[in-house]
């Protein structure tokens, strides 16, 4: 049951996260100032509302998961999950309270698109680590066969 849970939230909070990326990128290309405002607010509720348990899941559930498991894929799955975890505490979760607030407000200056570039730069980097954990995940579980390690 473990192994589902944890499959299941890690999905739910990557396609969480794609999905805020994406309709953010698309809004700010294509919307108007009311269509960023309405984006931002949903991407805080219910958005948040999602995400944030999703990830609680994800990370319980793997820690569960590790006590039983060894090997180089633990082992770097382990190490970049901090990086997730502070990443969304202290750099999405507040880009997406502040430009919720300024958006709403009608604040769409040079302060608001600084914050957005953070917040879209910080996402990138998210996805990027959960699609690797998502990657040794199925390796792990026999989905998809290992990556041979790139000597550089």
């Amino acid at each position: 049951m473990p192994t589902r849970m944890h499959l299941i939230a890690g999905l739910v909070a990557t396609l969480a996260i794609a999905t805020f990326f994406v309709s953010s990128v698309l809004v700010e290309i294509f919307g108007d100032h009311e269509t960023v405002a309405r984006l931002k607010a949903l991407i805080l509720m219910p958005g948040l509302l999602i995400l944030i348990p999703a990830l609680a899941v994800t990370g319980a559930s793997g820690f569960v998961l590790a006590k039983t498991r060894k090997g180089r894929l633990v082992d770097e799955k382990k190490k970049r999950m901090p990086f997730i975890a502070a990443n969304g505490l202290l750099v999405l979760i507040p880009c997406a309270i502040v430009l919720d607030r300024w958006a709403s407000a009608g604040v769409l200056d040079t302060s608001f698109y600084v914050v957005q570039g953070i917040e879209f730069l910080a996402g990138a980097v998210n996805l990027t680590l959960m699609g690797m954990n998502i990657r040794d995940g199925m390796s792990m579980s026999g989905r998809t066969r290992a990556t041979p390690a790139v000597a550089l």
